[in-house]
Protein backbone atom coordinates (compact mmCIF):
# COMPACT_ATOMS: atom_id res chain seq x y z
CA UNK A 1 0.00 0.00 0.00
CA UNK A 2 2.66 2.12 0.47
CA UNK A 3 3.95 1.73 -2.55
CA UNK A 4 1.23 2.57 -4.49
CA UNK A 5 0.38 5.46 -2.10
CA UNK A 6 4.20 6.93 -3.43
CA UNK A 7 3.57 6.57 -7.29
CA UNK A 8 0.42 7.98 -6.65
CA UNK A 9 1.90 11.19 -5.16
CA UNK A 10 4.66 10.65 -7.81
CA UNK A 11 1.78 11.10 -10.73
CA UNK A 12 -0.03 13.91 -9.08
CA UNK A 13 3.57 15.72 -9.55
CA UNK A 14 4.98 14.54 -12.67
CA UNK A 15 1.67 16.01 -14.18
CA UNK A 16 0.49 19.05 -12.33
CA UNK A 17 2.25 21.40 -14.85
CA UNK A 18 0.64 19.30 -17.68
CA UNK A 19 -2.08 20.28 -19.79
CA UNK A 20 -3.67 16.98 -19.03
CA UNK A 21 -3.96 17.79 -15.44
CA UNK A 22 -5.33 21.52 -16.07
CA UNK A 23 -7.62 20.18 -18.89
CA UNK A 24 -9.49 18.06 -16.05
CA UNK A 25 -10.09 21.88 -14.11
CA UNK A 26 -10.56 23.93 -17.13
CA UNK A 27 -12.89 22.20 -19.43
CA UNK A 28 -15.80 21.94 -17.10
CA UNK A 29 -15.06 25.58 -16.19
CA UNK A 30 -14.63 27.23 -19.68
CA UNK A 31 -17.61 25.04 -21.27
CA UNK A 32 -20.15 25.91 -17.78
CA UNK A 33 -18.84 29.61 -17.79
CA UNK A 34 -19.78 30.01 -21.59
CA UNK A 35 -23.41 28.56 -21.11
CA UNK A 36 -23.66 30.69 -17.97
CA UNK A 37 -22.75 33.97 -19.91
CA UNK A 38 -25.02 32.94 -23.15
CA UNK A 39 -28.05 32.05 -20.56
CA UNK A 40 -27.81 35.42 -18.81
CA UNK A 41 -27.54 37.67 -21.96
CA UNK A 42 -30.75 35.73 -23.24
CA UNK A 43 -32.60 35.80 -19.98
CA UNK A 44 -35.04 38.27 -21.22
CA UNK A 45 -36.02 35.22 -23.82
CA UNK A 46 -35.94 32.78 -21.64
CA UNK A 47 -37.87 33.94 -18.88
CA UNK A 48 -41.52 32.85 -17.92
CA UNK A 49 -41.16 29.21 -17.73
CA UNK A 50 -41.16 27.08 -14.62
CA UNK A 51 -38.01 26.87 -12.57
CA UNK A 52 -37.44 23.12 -13.28
CA UNK A 53 -37.36 24.22 -16.87
CA UNK A 54 -35.43 26.74 -16.71
CA UNK A 55 -32.93 24.15 -14.93
CA UNK A 56 -32.98 21.80 -17.69
CA UNK A 57 -32.23 24.12 -20.10
CA UNK A 58 -29.11 25.52 -18.98
CA UNK A 59 -28.02 21.79 -17.38
CA UNK A 60 -28.68 20.84 -21.45
CA UNK A 61 -26.03 22.06 -22.77
CA UNK A 62 -22.89 21.11 -20.77
CA UNK A 63 -24.26 17.58 -20.37
CA UNK A 64 -25.36 16.81 -23.96
CA UNK A 65 -21.67 18.52 -25.02
CA UNK A 66 -19.70 16.23 -22.40
CA UNK A 67 -21.92 13.56 -22.35
CA UNK A 68 -22.51 12.55 -26.15
CA UNK A 69 -19.57 14.24 -28.02
CA UNK A 70 -16.55 15.23 -26.05
CA UNK A 71 -16.11 12.15 -22.86
CA UNK A 72 -14.79 9.55 -24.80
CA UNK A 73 -12.53 11.98 -26.75
CA UNK A 74 -11.55 13.09 -23.46
CA UNK A 75 -11.16 9.98 -21.91
CA UNK A 76 -8.66 9.19 -24.92
CA UNK A 77 -6.76 12.47 -24.25
CA UNK A 78 -6.38 11.88 -20.47
CA UNK A 79 -4.85 8.34 -20.50
CA UNK A 80 -2.58 9.26 -22.83
CA UNK A 81 -1.24 12.43 -21.56
CA UNK A 82 -1.03 10.37 -18.39
CA UNK A 83 1.58 7.27 -20.23
CA UNK A 84 3.11 9.94 -21.97
CA UNK A 85 5.21 11.48 -19.87
CA UNK A 86 6.83 7.97 -18.94
CA UNK A 87 7.11 7.33 -23.28
CA UNK A 88 9.08 10.95 -23.18
CA UNK A 89 11.24 10.26 -21.08
CA UNK A 90 11.92 6.10 -22.07
CA UNK A 91 11.59 5.81 -18.15
CA UNK A 92 9.46 2.71 -18.10
CA UNK A 93 12.06 -0.06 -17.14
CA UNK A 94 13.23 2.21 -14.48
CA UNK A 95 9.69 2.76 -13.57
CA UNK A 96 9.35 -1.27 -13.12
CA UNK A 97 12.83 -1.81 -11.46
CA UNK A 98 11.62 0.49 -8.68
CA UNK A 99 11.96 -1.43 -5.50
CA UNK A 100 8.27 -0.98 -5.73
CA UNK A 101 5.93 -3.58 -6.13
CA UNK A 102 5.25 -3.55 -10.45
CA UNK A 103 1.62 -3.66 -9.27
CA UNK A 104 1.64 -0.91 -7.27
CA UNK A 105 3.06 1.52 -10.40
CA UNK A 106 0.86 0.37 -12.89
CA UNK A 107 -2.61 0.57 -10.96
CA UNK A 108 -1.03 4.32 -9.43
CA UNK A 109 -1.40 5.44 -12.63
CA UNK A 110 -4.34 3.73 -14.06
CA UNK A 111 -6.10 5.39 -10.45
CA UNK A 112 -4.69 8.63 -11.36
CA UNK A 113 -6.21 9.09 -14.47
CA UNK A 114 -9.32 7.88 -13.40
CA UNK A 115 -9.16 10.71 -10.44
CA UNK A 116 -8.70 13.25 -13.45
CA UNK A 117 -11.82 11.59 -15.67
CA UNK A 118 -13.86 11.84 -12.43
CA UNK A 119 -12.75 15.32 -11.02
CA UNK A 120 -13.40 17.13 -14.15
CA UNK A 121 -16.64 15.03 -14.43
CA UNK A 122 -17.63 16.58 -10.62
CA UNK A 123 -16.51 19.54 -11.32
CA UNK A 124 -19.01 19.67 -14.24
CA UNK A 125 -21.97 19.30 -11.77
CA UNK A 126 -20.68 21.63 -9.44
CA UNK A 127 -20.21 24.01 -11.67
CA UNK A 128 -23.06 23.76 -12.56
CA UNK A 129 -25.45 24.27 -9.56
CA UNK A 130 -22.82 27.19 -8.50
CA UNK A 131 -23.61 28.80 -11.66
CA UNK A 132 -27.15 28.17 -12.00
CA UNK A 133 -27.92 28.96 -8.49
CA UNK A 134 -25.62 32.63 -9.25
CA UNK A 135 -27.90 32.80 -12.35
CA UNK A 136 -30.80 32.76 -9.98
CA UNK A 137 -29.89 35.87 -7.66
CA UNK A 138 -28.96 37.62 -10.69
CA UNK A 139 -31.60 36.82 -12.35
CA UNK A 140 -34.49 35.98 -10.26
CA UNK A 141 -36.99 36.11 -13.06
CA UNK A 142 -35.76 32.76 -14.00
CA UNK A 143 -37.11 31.36 -11.04
CA UNK A 144 -33.73 28.97 -10.33
CA UNK A 145 -34.55 29.51 -6.71
CA UNK A 146 -37.95 27.45 -7.11
CA UNK A 147 -36.10 23.72 -8.21
CA UNK A 148 -33.23 21.99 -6.62
CA UNK A 149 -30.99 19.75 -9.09
CA UNK A 150 -27.95 19.43 -6.98
CA UNK A 151 -29.30 15.54 -5.95
CA UNK A 152 -29.72 14.64 -9.64
CA UNK A 153 -27.23 16.22 -11.30
CA UNK A 154 -24.52 14.70 -9.37
CA UNK A 155 -26.30 11.54 -9.75
CA UNK A 156 -26.13 11.98 -13.90
CA UNK A 157 -22.68 12.71 -13.86
CA UNK A 158 -21.31 9.94 -11.83
CA UNK A 159 -23.06 7.82 -14.03
CA UNK A 160 -21.22 9.26 -16.95
CA UNK A 161 -18.25 8.67 -14.95
CA UNK A 162 -18.58 4.82 -14.66
CA UNK A 163 -20.23 4.55 -17.92
CA UNK A 164 -16.59 6.11 -19.20
CA UNK A 165 -14.69 3.31 -17.38
CA UNK A 166 -14.73 1.14 -20.25
CA UNK A 167 -13.24 3.15 -22.33
CA UNK A 168 -10.69 4.48 -19.69
CA UNK A 169 -8.99 1.13 -19.17
CA UNK A 170 -9.13 0.31 -22.82
CA UNK A 171 -7.32 3.45 -23.62
CA UNK A 172 -5.35 3.42 -21.10
CA UNK A 173 -3.93 -0.13 -21.92
CA UNK A 174 -3.39 1.07 -26.03
CA UNK A 175 -1.36 4.36 -24.61
CA UNK A 176 0.90 2.18 -22.47
CA UNK A 177 1.54 -0.20 -25.80
CA UNK A 178 2.21 2.44 -27.95
CA UNK A 179 4.04 5.69 -27.35
CA UNK A 180 3.24 7.61 -30.58
CA UNK A 181 -0.16 9.50 -30.47
CA UNK A 182 -1.56 8.63 -33.46
CA UNK A 183 -2.27 4.75 -32.52
CA UNK A 184 -4.29 4.77 -29.35
CA UNK A 185 -5.95 7.92 -30.41
CA UNK A 186 -6.63 6.59 -33.88
CA UNK A 187 -7.85 3.30 -32.61
CA UNK A 188 -10.08 5.26 -30.13
CA UNK A 189 -11.72 7.50 -32.59
CA UNK A 190 -12.72 4.95 -34.75
CA UNK A 191 -14.34 2.97 -31.84
CA UNK A 192 -15.93 6.35 -30.50
CA UNK A 193 -17.27 6.90 -33.93
CA UNK A 194 -18.13 2.98 -34.64
CA UNK A 195 -20.24 3.37 -30.77
CA UNK A 196 -21.77 6.31 -31.63
CA UNK A 197 -23.25 5.25 -35.39
CA UNK A 198 -24.02 1.81 -33.48
CA UNK A 199 -25.51 3.31 -29.76
CA UNK A 200 -27.52 6.27 -32.23
CA UNK A 201 -29.04 4.07 -34.30
CA UNK A 202 -30.26 2.01 -31.85
CA UNK A 203 -28.65 -1.51 -32.27
CA UNK A 204 -29.65 -4.39 -30.54
CA UNK A 205 -26.25 -5.12 -29.18
CA UNK A 206 -24.72 -1.49 -29.02
CA UNK A 207 -24.08 -2.29 -25.50
CA UNK A 208 -21.62 -4.51 -25.81
CA UNK A 209 -19.30 -1.52 -27.06
CA UNK A 210 -17.83 0.27 -24.88
CA UNK A 211 -17.09 3.39 -26.67
CA UNK A 212 -21.11 3.72 -26.74
CA UNK A 213 -21.61 3.62 -23.24
CA UNK A 214 -21.88 7.05 -22.32
CA UNK A 215 -23.99 7.58 -25.17
CA UNK A 216 -26.45 5.13 -24.07
CA UNK A 217 -26.28 6.28 -20.38
CA UNK A 218 -27.08 9.63 -21.21
CA UNK A 219 -30.29 7.74 -23.31
CA UNK A 220 -30.90 6.12 -20.10
CA UNK A 221 -31.85 9.50 -18.58
CA UNK A 222 -35.52 10.54 -17.92
CA UNK A 223 -37.19 12.36 -21.01
CA UNK A 224 -39.24 15.44 -20.45
CA UNK A 225 -39.83 14.96 -16.50
CA UNK A 226 -43.00 16.83 -15.66
CA UNK A 227 -41.64 16.92 -11.48
CA UNK A 228 -38.83 15.96 -9.33
CA UNK A 229 -40.61 12.71 -9.10
CA UNK A 230 -40.09 12.28 -12.58
CA UNK A 231 -35.78 11.99 -12.13
CA UNK A 232 -35.38 8.89 -10.90
CA UNK A 233 -31.70 8.17 -12.50
CA UNK A 234 -30.83 4.40 -12.14
CA UNK A 235 -27.03 4.04 -11.89
CA UNK A 236 -26.45 0.52 -12.80
CA UNK A 237 -28.03 0.24 -16.20
CA UNK A 238 -26.65 -2.74 -18.40
CA UNK A 239 -24.18 -0.38 -20.13
CA UNK A 240 -22.49 1.15 -16.60
CA UNK A 241 -22.46 -2.94 -15.53
CA UNK A 242 -20.74 -4.16 -18.76
CA UNK A 243 -18.59 -1.14 -18.42
CA UNK A 244 -17.84 -2.24 -14.99
CA UNK A 245 -16.62 -5.79 -16.19
CA UNK A 246 -14.67 -4.20 -19.08
CA UNK A 247 -12.25 -2.30 -17.28
CA UNK A 248 -11.92 -4.82 -14.32
CA UNK A 249 -11.02 -7.36 -17.23
CA UNK A 250 -8.95 -5.32 -19.02
CA UNK A 251 -6.87 -3.92 -15.80
CA UNK A 252 -5.98 -6.81 -14.81
CA UNK A 253 -5.13 -8.40 -18.38
CA UNK A 254 -3.50 -5.11 -19.06
CA UNK A 255 -0.84 -5.52 -16.30
CA UNK A 256 1.13 -8.61 -17.14
CA UNK A 257 1.20 -7.31 -20.92
CA UNK A 258 2.93 -4.09 -19.90
CA UNK A 259 5.27 -5.85 -17.67
CA UNK A 260 6.07 -8.12 -20.14
CA UNK A 261 6.94 -5.27 -22.75
CA UNK A 262 8.49 -3.33 -20.19
CA UNK A 263 11.19 -5.83 -18.93
CA UNK A 264 12.57 -6.14 -22.25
Amino acid sequence: MKGFILSLQSEFYKSRKTLGFWAAILLPLLLVLLTTIGYFIKSNELKGVPGMVSWLRFVGVPLNVMGTLLLPMYVIFITYSVNNIEHKADTWKTLFSLPIPKWSVYSAKFVYALFLVFITLMLFALFTIGFGNLLGVLKPELKFADFHMETILLNIYLKLFLSSLGILSLQFLFSLMWSDFLKPMGIGFILFIAGVVCAGGSWKYSYTIPYAHPLLAMKSLPRKPMSSADFKIELFTQEVLIALAVSAVVFVAGFYIVQKRSVK
